[in-house]
């Protein structure tokens, strides 16, 4: 049986692990190298991760994958702490103290929202779905607990499509963090970096005889025979881990578009901390880009001879040319960096980052299996309401297994 996977990030992989033990395995990737959003940059001997990354305790899949390829003892849990940027001030938000400190909020402000969020796993997301994170929070708990606290993360992470976005999003966001203790959250990462997983993933595969073709995107496909022509190739079965929308285009069935956003994530190299120690830091003044997150306020900045940062800025549709350039201008105005001192400045930029999370859009994800072709990835229902390395290794897994069952019952 010959199988074409179209997209080599973690959900394609995970499909190609399972499915290549058996099956003649071809991924197409549009990259120079695999791993998707997943990919990283070689840096000084380091690798680090073009798009910032880290994994939660209830990750379940994920452990589980990092012990059956022998990764787990790579798996550290580090101190990921957060904060809020506010009228040119950095505000730490991890503990009690930093918390009661804050003050944009009243104390009772401060104690609805702590008992809002002790509640928030009891919800039940799917009935939050056609609901607006911004209708939810101010009905529950007022406009300017929304505005102070809920909006800057939802501007940070879906810029003017803010009123869009479904309360099942900002509450699985809430529901999430459970790895947090008085003094902080604790979050996974892998020592050495998550190319480690891509790697050890693509290595396993191509033992098993996957050939995996980057530089190669999917640019034509036919149903035919049977099977599907893509590229000028004849194969059985087709998994895509693309958008939807870009099936359709090079050819395949109609299917329903997903509200895609793109993602512009600029990486500097500095020789000082600019965020006072704050690993993830959300702006809310408006600025360029949505949030800082400093990469060695989380890993030790000995492991990269110095400190990494990144900028994460999300657009609808095209990238302004200029963005880049504002982007790098204003950090260094706001933040009193030099121009001169950045070491180093890399752009990563994804016009398919992820599935932007508005209402109704549990009812645009597609099945596994439609029109003959088999579909897995960022929008599948394991990724939502939240896309994650999790959802797309539980995606990949049973995408992986139902092709397997379509094999064995013709």
């Amino acid at each position: 049986m010959r199988v074409c996977i179209l997209g080599g990030g973690l959900c394609g992989l995970v499909a190609a692990l399972q499915l290549s033990k058996s099956s003649e395995v071809t991924i197409l990737e549009r990259d120079g190298d695999p791993g998707g959003c997943l990919s990283s940059y070689q840096i000084g001997g380091a690798w680090v991760e073009r798009f910032y990354h880290h994994c939660f305790a209830g990750d379940s899949h994920l452990l589980s994958l990092l012990s059956e390829i022998g990764l787990s003892d790579r798996l550290e849990w580090l101190k990921g702490t957060t904060g809020s940027f506010a009228d040119g001030k950095i505000y730490p938000l991890n503990t009690p103290l930093e918390i009661l400190r804050y003050p944009y909020l009243s104390a009772l402000d401060k104690a609805r929202l702590a008992l809002f969020t002790m509640r928030a796993r009891r919800q039940k997301l799917e009935d939050l779905d056609t609901v607006t994170a911004r209708a939810f929070i101010v009905d529950r708990l007022g406009e300017k607990i929304y505005t102070q606290f809920f909006r800057p993360l939802l501007m940070s992470k879906f810029g003017d499509r803010e009123d869009e976005v479904s309360a099942g999003w900002l509450i699985s966001r809430v529901a999430i963090r459970s790895n947090r203790g008085l003094s902080g959250e604790y979050l996974g990462y892998l020592k050495g970096g998550f190319h480690l997983l891509i790697e050890r993933l693509a290595e396993i595969a191509g033992r098993q005889g996957c050939v995996i073709e980057t530089g190669t995107p999917a640019t034509r496909m036919e149903r035919k025979d049977g099977g599907w022509v893509v590229n000028g190739t004849r194969y059985d079965q087709v998994l895509s881990t693309i958008p939807p929308q870009e099936v359709t285009r090079i050819g395949g069935p109609e299917l329903p578009a997903i509200p895609y956003q793109g993602a512009a994530c600029m990486t500097l190299g500095l020789d000082r901390d600019i965020t006072a120690g704050v690993y993830w830091l959300n702006m809310k003044d408006p600025a360029p880009y949505g949030a800082v997150v400093s990469h060695t306020n989380f890993i030790p900045p000995e492991r990269y001879g110095g400190r990494i940062l990144y900028l994460a800025s999300y657009f609808q549709g095209k990238m302004e040319p200029d963005l880049p350039q504002r982007m790098s201008d204003d950090f260094c105005s706001r933040f009193g960096v030099a121009p001169e001192s950045i070491r180093w400045k890399k752009m990563a930029v994804e016009p398919f980052a992820g599935p932007v999370y508005i209402t109704g859009y549990r009812n645009h994800i597609p099945a596994y299996e439609q029109g003959g072709l088999f579909l897995a990835g960022m929008f599948s229902l394991p990724n939502y309401p939240e896309r994650s390395m999790e959802g797309s290794i539980v995606s990949g897994t049973e995408v992986a297994r139902r092709m397997e069952e379509a094999i064995t019952h013709g």
